[in-house]
């Protein structure tokens, strides 16, 4: 449950879509990993154009399956635009700033 609360929190602060998987079944040849459970499942920001839970598609809890989910990546255009709240343009540029950080090992020489 804490990478699942964590993923959600994820895409609903960042305003983005979040993908969460695991394995699930049993490997009974491989030491500590004979029985895996999980729920894979795709988390949304949370406002207006999406899923008032955050919570795209989700699988069966414990269940082998395949996901499959389309999700719209114009959605979050409109989302940065237009969104109810707008992290990217609203932030206090007085109390901090975003600069492009040299790779490092390049000198300016």
């Amino acid at each position: 449950m804490r990478v699942r609360l964590c993923a959600q929190a994820r895409a609903i602060e960042n305003e983005c879509f979040v993908a969460i998987t695991g394995s699930v079944g049993n490997l009974p040849k491989i030491e500590n990993f004979d029985l895996n459970y999980s729920q894979s499942a795709v988390f949304t920001p949370s406002d207006f154009s999406f899923p008032s839970n955050a919570i795209k598609s989700e699988a069966t809890a414990n269940t082998e399956m395949i996901l499959i989910s389309d999700v719209d990546l114009k959605l979050l255009d409109e989302l940065h635009s237009y969104g109810s709240v707008r992290n990217l343009k609203n932030r206090r540029l007085d109390f901090y700033s975003l600069t492009l950080k040299e790779p490092s090992g390049k000198s300016n020489n």
